[in-house]
């Protein structure tokens, strides 16, 4: 198959969904199928798939463009530069199939042809809004194949889309166990570290996660990662966790140490497509704190401290309780996410929908 793989992220940030997308991508053209992939960071020279820089503006440049729809947020002002770098510069009948996590500019872009252009699939990374909503620009919404990173997701959506379950991976290689690397971060050797990994915007919750710190009497909070809220955060955080806090952006080469530098991963968020963040964890041997959700028990199994967090009394307990938990956490059952395994059960997808696209 003759596949192109289109994200303005790519090969620029190190996000969920540009990591789980070139993972795929990664995977399946070291299987030998011939995957391009289109993005707004210069070429990695490792990669095994063909490459073609396509410009935008970054979207931190864009944080105080209004949101008007259907340009609703600075990633859709991004998007939107992109998509019309992209349509310049791709030629669709190239491709067997186009993949894209990106609504609405992106996804305009790579369908622009019709039924004359390649079968059209869309991965549910960031939710499976423009799949089932009606409203404004949603009504545009169409796909081939329609990738559901949860099984939620598939029961919304299967009558409408031909659906695909299939959850994001990990590198198992990379995320491990092993010794602490807290000097390099200016950790304290001697406290308890809690880490998130989470975008500064407000549905991560990176504020109720700092309260929740604040009320442990020593115990570090880290997070990794950027966003709009970032004053907001650096303010709270100077408030309630004077000395015992730490906002660090980081490359994705250096995060499997800054897993293995802490005795606990808080996430807040409420309802996540997926999270690759809970598998990095996971494989790293942390125990995980986050949302009580049937969809994060279905990735996660009942091995970790699941509870209410929009309680803080129950949150309290859990952060506790994961701190007190022994070392290493199991790493039981996480070998089902292997990026190999999720790879391949794209490539029968993908195959499935192009087979489904000749044959109509």
């Amino acid at each position: 198959m003759r596949l192109l793989f289109a994200l303005p992220g790519f090969h620029r940030y190190d996000r969920g969904a540009e990591v789980a997308l070139l993972s795929v991508a990664r995977e399946l053209a070291e299987s030998s199928q011939d995957v391009t992939v289109a993005g707004s960071g210069p070429a990695r020279p490792d990669s095994p798939y063909a490459y073609i820089e396509v410009p935008s503006i970054r979207r931190e440049k864009l944080e105080r463009f209004p949101a008007i729809p259907p340009f609703r947020s600075e990633t859709a002002w991004e998007d939107a530069t992109f998509a019309f770098n992209l349509m310049r510069q791709s030629r669709l009948k190239n491709y067997d199939a186009s993949i894209t996590c990106s609504f609405p500019f992106t996804h305009w872009a790579l369908r622009r042809n019709g039924s004359r252009g390649p079968a059209h699939v869309f991965v549910t990374q960031n939710g499976d809004w423009p799949a089932f909503s009606d409203a404004a620009e949603f009504r545009t919404f169409a796909c081939d194949g329609l990738v559901c990173t949860n099984p939620d997701y598939v029961a919304r959506n299967h009558d409408r889309w031909n659906c695909g379950l299939i959850p994001n991976g990990v590198d198992l290689e990379r995320f491990t166990p092993g010794p602490e690397h807290r000097e390099a971060f200016g950790l304290p050797p001697d406290k308890p570290v809690i880490l998130m990994v989470s975008a500064l915007i407000a549905s991560k919750r990176v504020l109720d996660g700092i309260r929740a710190v604040a009320e442990l009497d020593d115990a570090v909070l880290v997070v990794a990662g950027d966003g709009p809220m970032r004053d907001e955060v650096t303010r709270l955080a100077g408030q309630l966790l004077p000395r015992r806090f730490r906002l660090v952006s980081l490359s994705a080469q250096e995060m499997p140490d800054l897993y293995r530098s802490a005795d606990a991963f808080l996430h807040l968020s409420l309802l996540e497509s997926f999270g690759n963040v809970f598998l990095e964890s996971w494989a790293s041997g942390l125990p995980i704190v986050a949302h009580d959700s049937d969809r994060l028990r279905w990735i996660l199994g009942n091995k970790h401290f699941l509870c209410d967090t929009s309680n803080p009394q129950e949150l309290g307990i859990a952060l506790r309780a994961a701190l007190s938990a022994p070392g290493n956490a199991s790493r039981e059952g996480v070998q089902r996410y292997s990026w190999a395994m999720i790879g391949a059960e794209y490539g029968a997808f993908l195959g499935d929908v192009v087979a489904r696209r000749r044959a109509s």
